[in-house]
């Protein structure tokens, strides 16, 4: 799975972050953020991919919103670049979408 993410930062490598170490370590904690939320957990148990996939979109859009604080670069990335947001999207829903509906944690559910 960390093969996932080192495709996400050399697709968007080019992009000119003034923090980069900061960047790649919050979208590196992003799909273990997104794992821990009950409803997806429950959506990737009960519901089909098309649901589970729904409530992971959901909750990364919360995830993005509270770590806006800290990273104001990855907020306006993931709200102005579509094709940003879609492979953030991608990658978080392939890390983290298991049929058990466990928590993400240091590369695979746990």
């Amino acid at each position: 799975m960390t093969s996932l993410i080192h495709d996400f930062n050399d697709h968007f490598g080019n992009i000119d972050w003034k923090d980069a170490d900061n960047v790649r370590r919050q979208i590196a904690l992003i799909p273990a953020m997104v794992s821990k939320d009950k409803t997806y957990q429950n959506a990737m148990r009960n519901a089909d991919k098309q649901e589970a996939r729904t409530e992971s979109d959901r909750v990364l859009q919360a995830v993005i919103m509270s770590i806006m604080a800290d990273n104001m670069e990855l907020f306006k990335q993931f709200n102005d670049n579509p094709a940003f947001k879609k492979r953030l999207s991608d990658m978080v829903f392939t890390m983290t979408c298991n049929t058990e509906g466990k928590p993400f944690e240091n590369g695979s559910p746990m």
